[in-house]
């Protein structure tokens, strides 16, 4: 039997037991193998399941809430896990150095951190661009889109690390660094401005892996890394490897990293490893990352402001205490904000017309699912605060923290969902709406906080960046309905959140504005959350999503769940 003769210009994905018994290629067939964005097609290729490929088949999107879903559970682990190794790691490294000089190795790796736009918003850049063009299966635009946003990246942070390296000795002098330690945190601050190149060349070398929705893999990568740098460095401390050679070996652990992401992302897409840059990509990268960078420079500004103003207005003793506030209130947005990473290269997948539903749908479910999981988080954290910070931090924060920290959990509920028509804007290329609005932000917000510290103290403080942060989610989602054209149920998300928080409030105002420790909430707190339990499954969720879960349940389960259901 002749082998049928492989044709050159490749029109579609066909299965070899579709030809006929001649060996030859039938008029027609319709046969066509899915390609899905965890399923690469060299190995089905390798696997003798593919005999043509069209340069622009279009990968299937189906099923993208649930890689949005595990991606971003794949993402939070990749932040808790290194978190968890700082925090071993942290008090033996204080032991080893001492106050002093563990403040010196904080000082120089947080310099180049005031410069995290440098990248020039290529990361994202890179994320949004090479989605699109995975989704049509144009593999060699998406690797144009990687490196010619990793050679703007290395320019723009470039542009930044080397005046650090090269004036190092200067800014450490005027930092006030006690003399004995100069020499080696000026090295220390040199090895970290090379780091801050290495950082920013990763998280663009690792978009082949976003586009896939592979964040198992980018996670794992990440936090192996990170992992090993907080480890490692005990150990180079321990042998007396001081500051620099603390700095040194965090380096050599962050090139380790880009090399992982490099071979890992050569593997997804191997077109990667040519060595050349799409000229015409660079007007439209640029375009679209100068308004993240602007957004990115507003930002650390309208983040720090109120702390500036809280130390200049009261006291650095009342900082202390806004800052653990403010710090443990973020943390409960790390799931919300791990989404982003998801969602960015998911809505860029699904921005074509045809797809309109999908991307709606996805929309509304991020909404959702945000705010799920974020108001028995919030309950949980209200009742808890007041005799956490009393045992973790003292006494004296247990008084005064939970005050801003009770009104920034409010704000939360507001940022945590402003998060997804953010990752809509972004995907869709309005950063410079973004760019726009934060910069107008500033003056305000900074009058704002002013007045309000000057009556309300630290609590002011919270109030100010609660009220910023209700301001940005409702303007994101008007935006995202206006300029996007995003239909959702937004009414009907409305109500289901009014109920929920209904139904959980007893515990919150027990604990807010009677007695954290009261044993009444022994019997609401597990009463509100079942009966959140029971709000959420009969009217947050959707019919589809309902059998969607019941499905996932073992056997034994699914007809207690059916019933539950009914």
């Amino acid at each position: 039997m002749s082998k049928p003769r492989r044709r050159k210009e490749a029109v579609c994905v066909r299965e070899l037991s579709s030809y006929d018994d001649a060996g030859n290629v039938p008029a027609r067939n319709d046969n066509l193998l899915p390609v899905t964005p965890e399923e690469t097609i060299e190995p089905l290729i390798h696997a003798g399941a593919v005999e043509v490929l069209a340069e622009n088949q279009r990968i299937s999107t189906a099923g993208m809430t649930t890689k949005v879903v595990k991606g971003s559970m794949w993402t939070l682990a990749g932040q808790v896990l290194p978190m968890f190794a700082s925090l071993v790691t942290a008090p033996i490294i204080i032991r080893l150095l001492g106050a002093e000089s563990y403040g010196v190795l904080i000082l120089v790796g947080i310099i180049p951190n005031y410069f995290s736009f440098a990248d020039f918003g290529m990361g994202m850049a890179s994320t949004k661009f090479a989605s699109e063009a995975y989704s049509r299966g144009d593999r060699a635009a998406e690797a144009d889109a990687v490196r010619t946003a990793a050679f703007i990246a290395f320019l723009a942070a470039s542009a930044i690390a080397l005046p650090i390296l090269m004036f190092a000795s200067t800014i450490i002098a005027e930092l006030n660094v006690p003399d004995a330690l100069k020499p080696t945190a000026t090295l220390a601050l040199r090895f970290t401005s090379l780091t801050f190149i290495v950082a920013i060349l990763s998280n663009v070398f690792n978009t082949p892996q976003l586009s896939r929705l592979r964040m198992d893999i980018n996670a794992a990568v990440n936090a192996a890394g990170k992992i090993v740098g907080a480890a490692g460095s005990a150990v180079v401390l321990y042998l007396g490897g001081g500051i620099a050679g603390a700095a040194a070996y965090l380096f050599f652990v962050s090139a380790l990293g880009l090399g992982a992401h490099i071979m890992v992302s050569g593997h997804l897409l191997r077109d990667i490893y040519h060595i050349r840059i799409d000229r015409r990509l660079l007007k439209p990268l640029l375009r679209f990352g100068s308004g993240l960078m602007i957004a990115g420079i507003a930002a650390i500004f309208l983040i720090n402001i109120e702390k500036l103003l809280v130390t200049r207005l009261i006291s650095v003793e009342s900082l202390a205490f806004y800052s653990i506030a403010f710090t443990f209130a973020n943390m409960a947005a790390m799931f919300s904000w791990s989404m982003v990473q998801s969602l960015i290269p998911a809505f860029s997948q699904l921005l074509s017309p045809e797809k309109r539903s999908q991307f709606d749908s996805l929309f509304s479910r991020g909404i959702r699912l945000s705010i799920i999981w974020l108001l028995p988080t919030l309950m949980v954290l209200f009742v808890i605060a007041k005799p956490f910070f009393t045992i973790w931090a003292g006494a004296e924060f247990g008084r005064q923290s939970p005050g801003p920290f009770y009104v920034l959990l409010i704000g939360l509920l507001f940022n945590v969902v402003a998060y997804v028509p953010y990752s809509a804007l972004v995907a869709s290329s309005r950063t410079g709406l973004i760019a726009k609005i934060h910069s107008a932000e500033l003056i305000p917000y900074a009058i704002a906080a002013a007045v309000l510290i000057s009556y309300f103290g630290i609590v002011g403080a919270a109030l100010a960046w609660s009220l910023r942060v209700v301001f940005d989610s409702g303007l994101f989602l008007w935006l995202a309905r206006s300029v996007i054209g995003v239909h959702t149920e937004f009414r009907r998300t409305a109500m289901a959140s009014l109920v929920g928080l209904l139904v959980l409030s007893p515990s919150v105002f027990i604990a807010a504005f009677y007695n954290n420790y009261s044993p009444l909430l022994i019997i609401t707190a597990p009463a509100s959350l079942a009966l959140y339990s029971f709000v959420v499954w009969r009217y947050f969720v959707t019919d589809d999503e309902r059998h969607w879960f019941v499905d996932k349940l073992p056997v034994q389960f699914r007809s207690l769940a059916l019933r539950f259901t009914n």
